[in-house]
């Protein structure tokens, strides 16, 4: 995980549904340079969001660790972008 204490997660594979550890973190769509704006998520009190840009729908999994994805290609990384 990159930047910091919130996880950011892309969907460069076109996955319709990511299951993550957070309630709070980024969508980056797909990877730079076809990235979409960096925008900020929160659940609240809900399980599962969809970003507004790229449609992914990410479902909240209490069993991943809070910066971990499955699948796990979805954690963004900005050091190896």
């Amino acid at each position: 995980m990159a930047h910091g204490t919130t996880p950011h997660y892309h969907n460069a594979m076109g996955v319709q549904k990511i299951e993550i550890g957070s309630k709070e973190f980024k969508c980056v769509g797909a990877l730079p340079p076809f990235d979409h704006p960096h925008i900020f998520l929160d659940m609240g009190d809900d399980n599962d969001i969809v970003c507004p840009y790229c449609s992914t729908h990410y479902i909240h999994n209490g069993n991943l660790g809070a910066a971990a994805s499955s699948p796990k290609e979805a954690v963004y990384d900005a050091h190896k972008a």
